[in-house]
């Protein structure tokens, strides 16, 4: 038996997910604008691949940066 346990924070930000609200899934990326793989975000496998979805559609929208370049 896993001692992981999902956190019940993110598993109600992936009820209702949407693509045009940034602010709810920021926290699945990392400083470089990277989603984060599933044993940072503990997610299921259907649900980090739900995410990734999301993040890209709204990459290719322009609302979020496809990569932040750090000097």
């Amino acid at each position: 038996m896993s001692n992981k346990k999902y956190k019940k924070s993110q598993l109600k930000l992936l009820q209702n997910f949407d693509y045009k609200n940034i602010d709810s899934f920021k926290s699945f990326l990392t400083k470089q604008g990277k989603i984060k793989p599933r044993y940072e975000t503990r997610l299921s496998a259907k649900k980090q691949r739900k995410l990734s979805k999301l993040i890209k559609r709204a990459r290719v929208l322009n609302l979020l940066p496809s990569s932040k370049i750090i000097y």
